[in-house]
This record gives structure tokens, C-alpha cells and sequence, in this order.
């Protein structure tokens, strides 16, 4: 290929890679305005100082507040969906109840500490639509993958019972979710214990001393 030509196409990509990168930059600023001052109270302004960048520089990217947080809650939802598959993949038919509980929660505790901007996006007040729609279908997702693992620790229960326990489970995780976040260190660590304690203590009664089936 002619120099010049490979040059040509060089300069497109380069480009490409600038606009990732600043997009990138601009979402970052943005997760960290959100958990800051939640949704509602964030401004374009504020981000863009975030990222230290001019408010015409985020213009060339995102018009609006609501079209950042629709682009960050795309790749967080992406992200969260690998996390809950591998969170909520078959077990081994030997594992405790115990056991099983751990690594899905901290499978979720560690994806959430990670990006506390999602429980920010998701669970804050007037978040945009699209998000909301979103994190339902990733809900009812989420309540479908716990019933299927439930189901194998409690194969004779009738499915609307199924049902009801996982719905419990999740309410039980995101509150339990909302205090770890709020701590750091030991006492966090403290609070994913206690978390872990209380869906033990919950679904024990209901698994009995049974493994897998």
C-alpha cells in the first residue's frame, strides 16, 4: 500500500481513538458526579469540570445529562449481566447452602464497590426512562436466574413460592447493598458478613439440611 494512502487511513482511526478515549473520560467524570451528588442535582457543567474538559467539549459528545447517564447505564448494564451470569451459574451438586450464598453475593458486593455509580443510576429518583426500563427487564432477568438456582436447593416447592423467595432474597440483598456502600474497610467487610448471615438465615429453614438435589 502507497505511503500516503496508509496514512490516510491512519488519521480516521487515530481520530476513533481520541473520541473513545474522551468519551471514556467524560463517563468517569460523570460516575463520579453521579455517586457525588446523585442524578437529579448533577449539571453538564459539573461534569465537564470533573473531566477538565469546556462544556463545548462534552457538547461534541453528549447533548445532555440524560444522554451521558443513558451511555454509562448501557455499559454498566452490560457489565452487571456478565456478572450475574457468572454470580448465578450452576453449582456443584455438593455445595452448601453456605457456600453457594458467599460467592454469589460477593460475585454482586464486588461488581457494586466497584462502580457504586450503578446502585447511584439505578435506584436514585428520577433517573431517565430508558434506564428505568432497563433495569427492570435486568430485574426480572435477575429474579428468573435466583428462582432456577433456588429451585435446585428446594425441587418440591410450587413454583409461585419459588417465586416469592427470590423476589425476597433480592429486596433483601439491595438493602443489605445500600449499607455496605455506605462503609469502607473492615466495617464494610463487616456488613457483606452480616448480609450473607441473614439470607442464610432465611433460606435455611426452607433448604433444611440439604445439599444440591
Amino acid at each position: 500500500m502507497p505511503e500516503k494512502q496508509r496514512a490516510a487511513d491512519e488519521r480516521p482511526r487515530r481520530r476513533q481513538a481520541r473520541g473513545e478515549r474522551r468519551i471514556a473520560q467524560l463517563l468517569e467524570a460523570a460516575a463520579s458526579v453521579f455517586c457525588t451528588t446523585g442524578y437529579t442535582a448533577a449539571s453538564t457543567n459539573a461534569i465537564a469540570r470533573e473531566a477538565g474538559v469546556s462544556p463545548g467539549t462534552l457538547y461534541q459528545f453528549f447533548p445532555n445529562k440524560e444522554a451521558i447517564a443513558i451511555e454509562l447505564g448501557d455499559r454498566l448494564m452490560h457489565e452487571m449481566r456478565e456478572t450475574y451470569g457468572e454470580a448465578l451459574a450452576p453449582v456443584d451438586p455438593a455445595t452448601p447452602l453456605e457456600q453457594a450464598i458467599g460467592a454469589a453475593v460477593d460475585r454482586f458486593i464486588d461488581f457494586n464497590c466497584e462502580h457504586p455509580v450503578f446502585f447511584a443510576l439505578m435506584h436514585g429518583p428520577d433517573i431517565p426512562g430508558r434506564i428505568a426500563e432497563q433495569h427492570d427487564v435486568l430485574h426480572m432477568t435477575l429474579v428468573s436466574r435466583v428462582e432456577a438456582l433456588l429451585s435446585s436447593f428446594l425441587p418440591d416447592a410450587p413454583a409461585a413460592d419459588v417465586t416469592r423467595t427470590a423476589h425476597v432474597c433480592l429486596g433483601i440483598y439491595k438493602a443489605g447493598l445500600e449499607l455496605v456502600l455506605a462503609h469502607e474497610g473492615a466495617e464494610q467487610e463487616a456488613y457483606v458478613q452480616e448480609l450473607k448471615n441473614v439470607l442464610i438465615r432465611y433460606l435455611q429453614p426452607l433448604v433444611g439440611d440439604r445439599t444440591l438435589t
